[in-house]
């Protein structure tokens, strides 16, 4: 879920080198697949799926990883969802306004231990089914665009993105920084990888070279119907290209109702 940001979070100095993680990271060139709706389609010739962790079965993972491909993980770590299964475990003081254009979801106060300790379960459940990776999604809960109706600030929500790339990296997963673009060059060092939504539609790609100067990967989704064919389509991916940007178009359902993709052949 996209929201804009309002300003960027001073960088921390680059390293002069990464040292091996001991864990699988996205490089910057793997190819990707975002599909979070319907029965995953496993037929894509690319090197990382992206796929819902609570809908999708164990078998399909492993079906994916007998494939070569690595499997990342989605789930919503800033909202509650009344369609999950766990959604009964939050309590009222956790729950604020609803997230617009979202049935049935609400932000969540991040600050609360007892959120995190649900988030760090789905952590456990993602580990458990073999996924390689996660992404953590509506992090961005403090812009006041979100009205979230909570006492979030940025330095409350950087202190949940460390929580959360703590706890990945505890279970051996990668993890992704998904928009939250003020926090961008701030956490460019701690995330493995950075999922974007129409970063080219907003002019606000620019800030992903603090992923990629550093060997990691962005995985970015554009959904403007401009972007489906044509000039736009061409100006996008030689944009996307020139970034080391990895861009698909995709319906907004993330349903793979069609997928149009700017990596080369």
């Amino acid at each position: 879920m996209l929201a804009a940001a309002l300003c960027l979070v001073p960088a921390a100095p680059a390293p002069a080198g990464e040292a091996d993680p001991g864990r699988w990271r996205p490089k910057v060139g793997d190819r990707w697949q975002w599909q979070l709706a319907g029965r995953v389609n496993t037929a894509y010739d690319v090197e990382v799926y992206d796929i819902d962790l609570a809908d999708t079965p164990r078998a399909t993972i492993a079906a994916l990883h007998r494939l070569g491909r690595r499997v990342v993980c989605y789930f919503s770590a800033g909202s509650a969802e009344d369609w999950r299964d766990d959604f009964a475990k939050f309590r009222a003081a956790d729950l604020g306004a609803p997230v617009a254009g979202w049935d049935g979801e609400r932000w969540l106060d991040t600050r609360s231990p007892h959120v995190r300790a649900i988030m760090a379960r789905r952590l456990d459940l993602a580990a458990a089914k073999g996924c390689d990776g996660v992404e953590p999604d509506n992090v961005d809960g403090y812009l006041p665009d979100n009205a979230a109706g909570l006492l979030l600030t940025a330095e409350t929500q950087m202190d949940y993105h460390r929580f959360l790339v703590a706890e990945a990296h505890a279970r051996g997963l990668a993890v992704g920084l998904k928009n939250d673009i003020g926090h961008v060059p701030a956490l460019a060092g701690d995330f493995d990888f950075a999922v974007n939504e129409e970063c080219h539609a907003f002019d606000e790609c620019a800030v992903y070279a603090a992923f990629t100067a550093r060997g990691k990967a962005v995985f970015n989704a554009e959904y403007d119907r401009r972007f489906r064919g044509g000039a736009a389509r061409a100006a996008l991916c030689r944009s996307a290209r020139a970034a080391n940007l990895r861009t698909l178009v995709l319906p907004r359902d993330l349903d793979d109702s069609f997928r149009l993709s700017c990596d080369p052949d």
